[in-house]
This record gives C-alpha cells, structure tokens and sequence, in this order.
C-alpha cells in the first residue's frame, strides 16, 4: 500500500470519526435520549448526506450515504464505549415455558385492564423505547413481538377487561414488516373488543419522509397474497423487488414524539387526514408534525 494510500484511508477513517461523534449528539438530542447503533448509524448517514435538509421535500427513499460495514468498522475502531446514549444490543427475552398457563411474577399488575399496548417488530426499538421511559409517559406497556407472540393468556385478559383496547404495532416497511399487524391479529384470536392498530411503516410514508432504504432478497410471488390490500401498486412492486425502510430509520426523538402522540390518550377519530388511506388503518403510518 503506498504512502498517500495510506494517508487518504486515515483521513477518511478520522472524518467518518468525527460524523460519528456529530451523529451521537445530533441522536441524543433533546434531554440526552438513548439510541440504538442501527438509529447511530442512519443519523452518521444524515451527517454525511449536507444536502438531506434540501431535498426532505422531496419524496424518495434515497439509498444510505455510507455502507454498514464501513460504519460498523469505524464504531469498532472508535469504541461503543465512547460513544454516550448508545444502548447495548438487545437480547432476546426468556420465552414463557408456556404462554397460556404460567403467570408474571407481579400478577397484580394484570388483574386490571389494558387500554394499550406496543408490539414492536425490532427488538432493539422496543429497548430503546423503553430507555426514554415512553412506557411510562404513554403508560402503554413496549414489548418486542417476537418475545411476546403467541401472547400469555394474563396479557389477553388484561387486554379484554380494558373494553376496548388497543395494540399498536410499530414494524419496518419491508415485505415482512406489512403482515405483522395482520400477523399479531391472528395471534390475539377470539378476542373481543382489542382493536389492532399498524402505526407503521408503508412505503409511501417511508418515501414521504425520505427515509433511507436498502435492497434484500426479493420475496416470493406467493408472499403478496399476504401483504394489505390497500398497498398501492407500486408499493407492492417496491416491496417486490426487496427494498425496505427500517423504523430506526427515522431520528429518534421524532420517533419517540410520534409514538407517544399516537399511544397515549384517546383514540384517534376515525376520520384520517390523510383520506385515502382509510384501508390502512390497520396497516398503516402516521405523518409527524413538524415541531
């Protein structure tokens, strides 16, 4: 490797160094918020992008400025340690031996009931969630789906003395994310009166919020049957060809300000501000204020 290779790759390796440093400050701002690495990383993205605030009008799901490799590389070299508000990986929780039967070990608390509750597809938002407290000021409890489904028989009660309840799923525009509320309804089963409701993402509001996307592996034909009925065409056909948006996609303190916009008070009225997306109401997103 010659001298002035050398040079260049220090220099990038300081600069991506310091937009990592700017997007921890610009992520734990206001009031020092907790965040994910995948929430550090499409923040150091947004540093890296000067021209983003110009373009934010413009809908488009523009590809992400740096590679995840790269990043992950230049926050291994720099030190998780160094990097203040970023929350350690989330584990998976100890499953119940047997959802139906066992009991939490505060069974009071689901003697009453539950007027709400969060299922999130991402295991680490569901963490980071619950770092910034939203459990407590929405006083809707945060669960990642995938510890919670199939649902404990206490949880089901808790949900059906509510009378009326409701379980907002929070999951990724990506072909797996659109079937999770569907998904979550199924696992509920004949419960009465708990509404389900998708707080997001599809992709049209992931393209109006220019969300940063990727490209997996395209779904099967056969996955589509599964996917909202009212996905526009060229939602599915964005969805077919692999792309997805991430919730962690979006900054955290606009994520955290919708989530307890949308949890906690009473429903929201049935008339949507946007009107063509009256189908979507349970496999839908919501539009963030500006402030």
């Amino acid at each position: 490797m010659s001298t002035r290779t050398s040079h260049a790759l220090a220099f990038g390796g300081r600069l991506l160094d310091l937009a990592i440093g700017a997007a921890a400050a610009r992520a734990a701002d206001p009031g020092g918020l907790r965040f994910t690495e995948r929430q550090l990383y499409y923040e150091t993205c947004r540093v890296l992008s000067p021209a983003a605030p110009l373009l934010r009008r413009v809908p488009g799901t523009p590809p992400p400025a740096l590679r995840l490799p790269s990043f992950t590389r230049a926050l291994d070299a720099r030190g998780r340690e160094t990097v203040p508000g970023l929350l350690p990986a989330a584990v998976p929780a100890a499953p119940l031996a047997d959802p139906a039967r066992d009991r939490p070990s505060e069974p009071d608390l689901y003697d009453y009931g539950l007027p709400r509750l969060l299922l999130c597809q991402d295991r680490s938002i569901a963490a980071m969630l619950l770092a910034n407290h939203v459990h407590l000021e929405a006083a809707c409890p945060v669960l990642a789906a995938p510890d919670a489904l199939p649902m404990a028989r206490h949880l089901l009660g808790a949900l059906e003395r509510a009378d009326g309840a409701t379980v907002h799923v929070l999951h990724d525009a990506s072909p797996e994310g659109v079937t999770l509320p569907a998904r979550v309804r199924a696992a509920l089963g004949p419960v009465p009166g708990v509404r389900v409701s998708s707080l997001g993402l599809v992709p049209r509001h992931a393209a109006a919020l220019r969300l940063p996307a990727g490209r997996g592996p395209a779904p099967a034909q056969a996955a589509w049957a599964d996917w909202p009925a009212a996905l526009r065409p060229r939602e599915a056909a964005w969805l077919g060809r692999g792309r997805f948006a991430e919730v962690a996609a979006v900054p955290p303190d606009r994520l955290i300000r919708t989530v307890l916009r949308l949890t906690r008070g009473p429903r929201p009225p049935r008339d949507s501000l946007w009107g063509d997306l009256s189908g979507l109401r349970t496999a839908g997103f919501m539009t963030w204020p500006a402030a």
